[in-house]
């Protein structure tokens, strides 16, 4: 059945399935030994695809807000752009962003040259979303009442980046792995 009432990522569907009683032929199982590889496999490319997906998001936060504040006048008709609180908020983002794309690049490199490890594809992931989340709250106070409102993208992409923070493994899950990646010893076994 399709569930409703979901605050994010409403452009995809999401339904429940409940399985009674089903068997599944043995030439339609994996064997035993390849379903948790095939499985973190998954886990990798999904959490490789939100490292980079959500550039996309901060990008289009950080736009929204740079448009936003030069069309936006205050005080003597002088553009929210030309304050200085204001340049440092926009100059951080477009400067995280740079940084993530570039981490992103990094781990694709590693990634095609065969020599990526699971702590590379938690870094990306858990850097990525957290600039794309700081991005989208800068964006929204940047815009004061109207970062909340459904005309600007950024209450939608807060709430996304809410969720994309947890599935594929939360910040702790990555740390973990970061974790064990640097020290090589494991904290979760």
């Amino acid at each position: 059945r399709d569930l409703h009432g979901k605050l994010s990522m409403r452009a995809s569907i999401t339904s429940s399935l409940h399985f009674d009683n089903c068997a599944v032929p043995q030439e339609n199982q994996l064997p035993c030994a390849k379903g948790l590889k095939a499985a973190l496999s998954c886990l990798s490319q999904a959490r490789f695809g939100i490292g980079w997906g959500v550039i996309g998001a901060a990008m289009d936060c950080y736009e929204t807000a740079r448009a936003y504040t030069l069309a936006r006048k205050q005080f003597d008709d002088k553009p929210l752009a030309g304050h200085q609180l204001v340049q440092e908020k926009l100059a951080w983002m477009i400067t995280e962003i740079s940084k993530a794309q570039l981490l992103a690049l990094h781990v694709a490199k590693l990634k095609d040259a065969g020599k990526v490890e699971a702590a590379h594809i938690s870094m990306l992931k858990r850097n990525n979303v957290a600039m794309a989340l700081e991005c989208a709250r800068l964006s929204r106070d940047l815009l004061g009442a109207n970062g909340i409102m459904d005309e600007y993208p950024i209450m939608r992409h807060m709430c996304n980046l809410e969720t994309v923070k947890t599935y594929e493994g939360t910040d702790h899950i990555h740390t973990l792995v970061i974790g064990e990646r640097v020290t090589g010893v494991p904290a979760y076994r």
